[in-house]
């Protein structure tokens, strides 16, 4: 499956300013990740974890850098493609609200 990342209706996408804007250590983890998810790998803790009780699908990908903590949530679409719908710097132990109905939102628009 090919991985693709969300894009908003400008065509501009989030996802990819994000990565982009990481450490390049933690930037070549992060298409490491994907280049193994697009080669048909199922990837495992600690790397990622399934957040099926959000959205059917749906997985986080998880880095640490010298900042801090990297999640970017992803859907599986089978037969389709894998999405990057959403990145963010995780700061607090619990999954803050306002990152899961951005990636829920996102998720309507595919």
């Amino acid at each position: 499956m090919k991985g693709r990342y969300f894009a908003s209706s400008s065509g501009r996408s989030p996802v990819y300013d994000f990565i982009r804007e990481l450490p390049s250590q933690t930037a070549k983890e992060v298409h490491h990740a994907v280049d193994m998810l697009e080669a048909g790998v199922m990837l495992a803790m600690p790397l990622s974890r399934p957040l099926t009780g959000i959205s059917s699908g749906l997985h986080e990908l998880r880095f640490r850098d010298s900042v801090g903590q990297v999640r970017i949530f992803y859907l599986l679409k089978k037969g389709d493609a894998i999405y990057l719908v959403h990145a963010f710097r995780k700061k607090t132990r619990q999954m803050p609200h306002k990152e899961i109905e951005v990636v829920l939102k996102r998720i309507k628009l595919l």
